[in-house]
């Protein structure tokens, strides 16, 4: 993969987020909160590890590592968290618009919440934080069929269909 791909990549994981906030708009609070006993026990829960690890792995790009996660009781509802991911988004679309063929080998050094320390080349970590949120979206359509609600779509071929039709348009 090169920079570009990454940038796509990126725009398809930006377009998969929203759509998951999206897909959870018809939740009210308690279905928003219920323990469903999964990864992560709720809904909210599993959107805040997936912003959460959208930010931390942003931050070990910058050289910063942290020893824990926000806490997904800090986001008091569905608007809290997409007003915090906006800015997260906004953050890593603009570093991963930075990044150029070369930088795509540059070994980051960085210590786990758990403080072990790592060092892995950008462009594994790069993959690794889009299929991570690709497992936990997938969680979450599971929880809203158990709330008996849908989810929207959030694959990778339906992103290229929309965005092949937009180019048309």
């Amino acid at each position: 993969m090169n920079a570009e791909d990454f940038r796509t990549l990126y725009e398809y994981n930006a377009w998969a987020n929203r759509r998951a906030m999206e897909s959870c708009e018809q939740l009210n609070s308690d279905q928003f909160t219920r323990d469903l006993v999964s990864s992560f026990h709720s809904v909210r829960d599993t959107l805040a590890h997936i912003l959460g690890a959208e930010w931390l792995w942003l931050e070990r790009w910058h050289g910063r590592s942290h020893s824990t996660l926000p806490f997904a009781k800090d986001f008091s509802d569905l608007d809290a968290i997409r007003a915090r991911w906006a800015e997260v988004e906004r953050d890593l679309t603009d570093f991963v618009a930075s990044l150029t063929d070369e930088n795509l080998a540059r070994v980051y050094e960085y210590k786990t919440t758990a403080g072990v320390p790592h060092a892995s080349p950008a462009w594994q970590m790069l993959q690794h934080l889009v299929n991570h949120g690709t497992y936990h979206r997938g969680q979450i359509a599971t929880m809203l069929r158990q709330l008996g609600n849908k989810s929207q779509s959030t694959d990778l071929i339906l992103f290229y269909r929309e965005r092949a039709a937009q180019a048309k348009a």
